[in-house]
């Protein structure tokens, strides 16, 4: 039978698939904006993007924007032409999710973004996606730590019906980590706005994976919020369709049963480690996990 620590192996071995022989990575071509890479993008997307000759140029093993195409501005509405028509052409699938909510593609987070581009497109062009996602825990007077856990709506676009940190969301453009936390924190979960802000950053999770729908490199921004005992979210925007509360111990077994959506059990193992649930004595992956959790992107 296989272990509790090879599960969780694995996991983050599928979650940074991308960066293992046999990957696309090989064969993909860098997507390049005004001389930076800000991305990957597959032979398949490559021809795709052929058809638009006034807007894409291939340039060495890069795809670029054409010379005419050179303003964050341009760039945003020739792009988002582009998707629009490849969404009517039902070309890919990650499309049939549009979202209409923009993403800032730029080379690193701390880069003034080169333009947007409509979230459920990032994967064509492997470009980075960022996060916010809240551990929502408490300690009782003997120091037991138990989680909130939150079941995503049957309705979700991605991993529907599966546990799901407390609140968590997507950074779209123009918007920052902590006006993000509050939102998700307060439509997610009902948690009021003053205590939402007393939740401590804590460091970041970054992996790349790769499936049907493209190519997807990562950063979540980690949240800690230690709630009052009696405290209880509720269900808000419809997102959540259920809050379990439940000992650390129990959160730990369901991270590597199939019930957890992947990125979000790589938010918890994190909080085990800095928590030292998990401990380098009596786990014999506790380098791999560490560094599982922490690629570069």
């Amino acid at each position: 039978m296989t272990s509790w620590s090879e599960k969780m192996l694995q996991l983050l071995r599928r979650m940074n698939n991308f960066h293992l022989p046999g990957s696309s990575l090989e064969s993909c071509l860098r997507f390049e904006v005004a001389g930076e890479q800000v991305g990957w993008i597959s032979p398949k997307v490559a021809s795709t993007l052929g058809r638009f000759p006034s807007v894409f140029k291939p340039y060495g093993s890069s795809i670029t924007f054409c010379s005419s195409v050179d303003t964050f501005e341009s760039r945003s509405v020739a792009v988002d032409e582009v998707l629009q028509e490849l969404r009517r052409e039902a070309s890919f699938t990650c499309l049939i999710g549009w979202r209409d909510e923009q993403y800032a593609v730029m080379p690193r987070y701390c880069d003034p973004p080169l333009m947007y581009m409509e979230r459920a497109a990032t994967s064509l062009f492997g470009v980075k996606r960022y996060g916010v996602h809240v551990n929502g825990y408490t300690r009782d007077s003997s120091g037991n730590l138990n989680m909130w856990l939150a079941r995503r709506s049957l309705t979700k676009q991605t991993y529907p019906g599966r546990l799901d940190n407390m609140a968590a969301g997507g950074l779209a453009a123009g918007c920052s980590v902590r006006h993000t936390l509050v939102k998700e924190c307060g439509e997610e979960a009902c948690i009021p706005p003053g205590l939402a802000e007393q939740a401590r950053p804590v460091g970041t999770v970054s992996y790349t994976y790769e499936d049907d729908d493209g190519i997807f490199p990562e950063c979540q921004f980690v949240f800690d919020l230690e709630l009052p005992l009696n405290f209880q979210p509720h269900i808000g925007d419809g997102e959540v369709q259920a809050f379990y509360y439940y000992p650390i111990e129990k959160v730990k077994d369901l991270l590597v049963s199939e019930e957890f959506k992947p990125n979000c059990a790589m938010v918890v193992l994190d909080f085990l480690i800095r928590h030292a649930i998990i401990e380098p004595d009596s786990e014999p992956y506790y380098h791999e996990f560490v560094a599982g959790l922490h690629r570069s992107l």
